[in-house]
């Protein structure tokens, strides 16, 4: 056990790109490339950006320990009696609530695992499970402001709540969803693609102890407290994600304190997103503001929405999809809402045909090399590619003829 510890304490390439990127921002800021002033106002910006992320993703780690996730997962497989499109259809509503209430961090970090560890335990395809969270994570991560690091800078910079987030992006969601539940059928859940007629229901998964089942019910109503507050926290949702993880801390203080450790708290994903803050205004300065504007256009009709999507959806999969956000974000008028909105789409929805297009495909894709689970690259390729032509589609009409 202290092996395993001890290799997940020791810093891998992802995390050194990510120590590169803050020290190559401040190094911005040091030389003046990037004003003090103008870095100062960025990173004003992403506190409380970086405190929801970093809060929710310690609850929702507390929450794994305590096996809130793993008891949801096999209760489902138990209700789904072996049937696999009753296991389809629930697995999809668990990811997508997951993705949308919890961040789509939360999905691929802390689900993708769940469910591979459940398909070992009851015999179920692990291929389609493991699809499932890979591309629910980033096409289910548009409904609110919470589900995704992009959405909450596009509803600071459209000045819309989360109810008011909501009203405007349901449709898109609604959209991008059912194009991901088409394709995932066809090309991984029915029979011929999953290789079996049906699965065993697993045992239930039962807790043991008082300290258990304490720790279950506090860290369960933590997280549900949470999505509860979203409509009326309204523009300070960090302070109800900060919240709820205090909560969840209090409980592990109370009942196991041994398993409160540094490493619940995801310094890595916070210390990228501060760098970016500081590397991409630097680099729009440098001459990629004039790119993105000419690539993304000013009109803020329908040609020019689904130009903007296009654009962050290449954007993303040639480099990542946080940064092809901020940037687009720098050049669309600040008038052209529903083009942002688009621009917003393509970042969210297409970057799962490279492996590097968003965080959470590649934690999705590590998950699966942890488990022994091979995704074929070709296979993922094509098939993530139709999807992404497709959701984009869809979303952004939907999108528009709600607009």
């Amino acid at each position: 056990m202290s092996d395993q510890v001890e290799a997940r304490d020791k810093l891998g390439v992802l995390d050194w790109i990510r120590i590169g990127l803050l020290i190559t921002g401040v190094l911005c800021v040091v030389t003046g490339l990037l004003p003090a002033a103008e870095a100062k106002q960025n990173l004003a910006r992403v506190a409380p950006l970086i405190l929801f992320l970093g809060s929710v993703i310690v609850l929702a780690k507390l929450a794994r320990q305590a096996q809130v996730f793993d008891v949801i997962a096999t209760r489902l497989a138990v209700l789904g009696r072996g049937n696999y499109l009753a296991l389809f259809l629930l697995c999809v509503v668990f990811a997508s609530v997951t993705t949308m209430f919890l961040n789509l961090d939360t999905t691929a970090v802390l689900l993708t695992p769940v469910l591979l560890a459940l398909a070992a335990r009851a015999g179920i395809a692990p291929l389609p499970l493991a699809m499932t969270t890979m591309w629910l994570a980033n096409t289910a991560s548009l409904l609110l402001p919470v589900s995704n690091l992009t959405n909450l800078l596009a509803a600071d910079r459209v000045a819309l709540d989360a109810p008011q987030f909501l009203a405007r992006m349901w449709a898109p969601q609604l959209a991008a969803i059912a194009a991901t539940m088409v394709c995932l059928w066809i090309w991984y859940w029915r029979r011929s693609a999953r290789g079996a007629d049906r699965y065993v229901p697993p045992p239930m998964l039962l807790l043991s102890g008082p300290a258990e089942r304490a720790l279950f019910g506090v860290t369960g109503g933590a997280c549900l407290l949470f999505i509860l507050a979203i409509p009326f926290i309204r523009n300070q949702i960090e302070i109800a994600a900060t919240i709820a993880a205090a909560l969840a801390v209090l409980a592990y203080l109370v009942w196991d304190r041994r398993a409160l450790r540094w490493s619940l708290v995801p310094w890595q994903l916070l210390i990228f997103v501060a760098g970016l803050f500081l590397v991409v205004p630097t680099l729009s300065r440098l001459g990629l503001f004039e790119v993105m504007q000419a690539l993304i256009g000013v009109d803020p009709g329908w040609a020019g929405s689904f130009r903007a999507a296009t654009a962050g959806a290449v954007l993303s999969n040639v480099a990542n999809n946080l940064p092809a956000y901020t940037a687009g974000e720098a050049a669309v008028p600040v008038a052209n809402g529903t083009q942002l909105l688009a621009l917003l789409i393509g970042t969210n929805v297409t970057p799962i045909v490279t492996p590097w297009a968003s965080l959470a495909t590649l934690l999705c894709l590590e998950s699966c090399r942890e488990h022994g689970l091979h995704v074929p690259p070709w296979r993922f390729v094509w098939t993530s590619l139709a999807l992404a032509v497709l959701a984009l589609l869809t979303a952004v009409a939907a999108l528009l003829v709600t607009g």
